[in-house]
């Protein structure tokens, strides 16, 4: 079969012979004038960047959201101003804790991050299928992460450094119910929920503020795995989410979940019985009930893997005029976070790769130079601002909407667990699960504490046993500790 397409190098030469090196005579040394093998092999050496240090195995898909519900008394922003508007997107899902190369079904939250290329830059929502986390003050993330990753002198995991934390970190109880309950292992990508999880802000034209937040409500139905099933399949098809994500939209079958939001007047958070920044909570739906207002589809998938699920790089500092931040203390460290990683793994260009350009504008800036600075680099335009040569320039009208709250306090480090209930809100997710339910959550906690030392297990069955005495008593059961033991432990919850 004939091909008219000329192999070359990198730099555009063409290639003559791409089969054998150039030697010596036939039996003789490489000679070092062949730049084509060292170029091949040098690139080759190079073609795996860092992976994510959290998320690192997952799989993404363009689509579209589709607005259906009127907002704009709430928001001004662009995207969400009138029904019937689409916004082109890409998706990713992924495991969190898990290498590049680790099962898609093992017991993990599961990360949803959604770009939406909108006409006024990049919207990115990136949040996880729960609507809570384990932290609310992002200053210990890397300290959670260290224990989800492999212990520093075995390098195999070991849950005691998990429970360890856990248990002086009374503050995951909530979502430690809800990753041991069934949702902890989703069959696929396409029957999970995804949530914003943060708190976020809408602006309307008026300048009037509303805390939100988000939820993506799968229109195939939530389904999960069982324990074993999880387990079976970790064994026989490791990539069963990422498989089954990409079949379904080859075949026309295009995932879909129905956008809702929580709406807060901003003054409000000020009397809320619970602390609406606070990422362990949720907002109980009878005081602020969902309002579906579009629907997310997926129906393309990537061409390249690499080129753009690799290098999607998803950070909530990507906000557009109409939405805001919060004062959420996970959210705030985020920020920086996010984009600081992604400047590590993919480097300081990395919002030019394609996948992370925006669609319907274009980056005006006076950023410069770095690696992989693949476009003209502003060409002879100034690199500096103000300038008299006509470069872009700041507009009011996208200043930023000033929080309409005070401080109660001066610069300091508060104590984040003072006045903390940990408790109410985890026990009311156990007892809203059928007994059936919550004996699979029990016992998949037993399972995954059986290892962990004694101490500890009584130090975290003390949480279980605060938030509901048949989340404490079932688990202490299954561990062959009396109830009374724990109960009466001189080892004292942490504050």
């Amino acid at each position: 079969m004939s091909n008219d397409k000329q192999l070359t190098t990198g730099a555009g030469i063409p290639i003559g012979d791409n089969q054998n090196i150039r030697t010596a005579g036939p039996r003789g040394p490489l000679v070092v004038e062949d730049f084509q093998v060292f170029e091949k092999n040098a690139h080759f050496n190079r073609e795996r960047i860092p992976e994510r240090v959290v998320h690192a195995k997952g799989a993404g898909a363009y689509g579209y959201l589709v607005v259906t519900a009127d907002v704009t008394k709430w928001t001004k922003a662009r995207l969400f101003s009138e029904i019937g508007k689409k916004t082109e997107a890409f998706l990713r899902f992924s495991t969190v804790a898990g290498e590049k190369g680790s099962a898609d079904s093992g017991r993990d939250p599961r990360g949803f991050a959604l770009k939406l290329y909108t006409e006024d830059g990049n919207y990115d929502i990136v949040g996880n299928n729960t609507p809570v986390f384990f932290i609310r003050d992002g200053i210990k993330f890397p300290d959670f992460i260290h224990t989800q990753k492999r212990d520093p002198r075995t390098n195999y995991k070991h849950p005691q450094a998990q429970w360890d934390f856990w248990s002086l970190s009374p503050e995951s109880l909530h979502q430690l119910t809800t990753l041991f309950s069934d949702r902890g292992t989703p069959k696929s990508y396409r029957h999970m929920n995804g949530y914003g999880s943060h708190t976020f802000s809408w602006i309307n034209e008026n300048g009037e503020r509303f805390w939100v937040k988000y939820h993506f409500k799968t229109k195939q139905g939530i389904q999960n795995n069982s324990t074993e099933e999880s387990t079976r399949l970790a064994g026989q098809d490791p990539d069963s989410a990422t498989r089954d994500l990409f079949e379904a939209i080859e075949s026309g079958d295009y995932p879909r979940w129905s956008v809702c939001v929580q709406i807060m007047p901003e003054a409000e958070a000020e009397t809320y019985h619970i602390n609406p920044f606070d990422l362990t909570k949720v907002w109980p739906h009878a005081d602020y009930p969902l309002f579906e207002f579009g629907e997310l589809v997926l129906d393309r998938n990537p061409s390249n893997y690499f080129a753009e699920t690799e290098q999607s790089a998803f950070e909530p500092s990507s906000i557009v005029p109409g939405i805001g931040f919060s004062p959420d203390k996970m959210l705030q460290v985020r920020i920086f976070a996010y984009p600081d990683a992604h400047r590590y793994r993919l480097g300081a260009n990395y919002q030019m790769l394609p996948v992370n350009s925006p669609h319907a504008t274009q980056a005006n800036n006076y950023q410069r130079d770095g690696a992989m600075r693949f476009d003209a680099n502003g060409g002879n335009d100034v690199n500096y601002e103000p300038n008299s040569a006509g470069g872009p320039a700041e507009n009011h009208v996208y200043d930023e909407a000033a929080y309409n709250f005070t401080t109660d306090g001066v610069g300091a480090r508060y104590d984040h667990r003072v006045d903390a209930d940990e408790y109410t809100q985890a026990g009311n997710l156990f007892r809203l699960m059928t007994p059936a339910e919550r004996g699979r959550l029990i016992d998949n906690l037993v399972q995954d504490m059986q290892p962990v030392s004694r101490d500890v297990q009584i130090r975290q069955l003390k949480h279980f046993h605060a938030a509901d005495p048949a989340y404490g008593e079932g688990i202490a059961q299954g561990l062959g500790i009396a109830i009374k033991d724990v109960v009466d432990a001189s080892t004292a919850v942490p504050d």
